[in-house]
């Protein structure tokens, strides 16, 4: 993804957050119709990118209709289950989707390691799913300060604290097995 990208997704609770009752849903769709630009060059990698940009589009044509805001508060739901389908179908369709990241910096990875990074990508899934669920319900059920804080602090506290313990468990799993 590029800095762009990236920038847009942190701030995008937040622009809802802040545009709500002051700018009109329509308009704030111009937010998510700007993150989905900037995820265009990535079409051609993956089918999972293909349907999560059609996705979110249709999200953006939902909100300019409706003139609603709970079509831009689904976006974090949708990123969930595209990033759900892709490391589940990596569970599927092997390697999976850590071990295609881990074979980035280490292409020989030894047998053990495979499992360990199946494990890590099933764990990922969990997470995925729960953090979709809650964004999901948030997006239906809390005020727009709630899903704003969920959504653009807490999952995101969340996604860093999973990623530090991954980290540590890893080199843990490397000592272990002399990886």
């Amino acid at each position: 993804m590029s800095v762009l990208t990236v920038v847009i997704t942190l701030v995008y609770p937040l622009a809802i957050w802040f545009g709500h009752g002051q700018v009109q849903p329509r308009w704030l769709a111009l937010v998510l119709l700007l993150a989905v630009a900037t995820r265009l060059p990535t079409l051609a990698i993956s089918r999972v990118a293909r349907w999560s940009v059609m996705g979110a589009m249709l999200l953006v044509v939902a909100a300019v209709w409706s003139n609603a805001i709970l079509p831009l508060k689904l976006y974090p739901v949708l990123v969930n289950a595209a990033l759900l389908a892709a490391f589940g179908y990596s569970l599927m369709a092997p390697p999976s989707m850590v071990e295609r990241l881990a074979r980035l910096r280490e292409p020989d990875l030894p047998l053990v390691a495979v499992g360990y990074t199946r494990r890590v990508t099933q764990v990922w899934c969990g997470f995925f799913i729960v953090n979709g669920a809650l964004a999901f319900g948030t997006a239906l059920w809390a005020s727009e300060a709630v899903w704003s804080l969920y959504t653009g602090v807490i999952s995101y506290l969340l996604m860093g604290a999973l990623f530090g313990i991954e980290f540590l468990v890893r080199l843990r799993f490397k000592r272990l097995h002399h990886v």
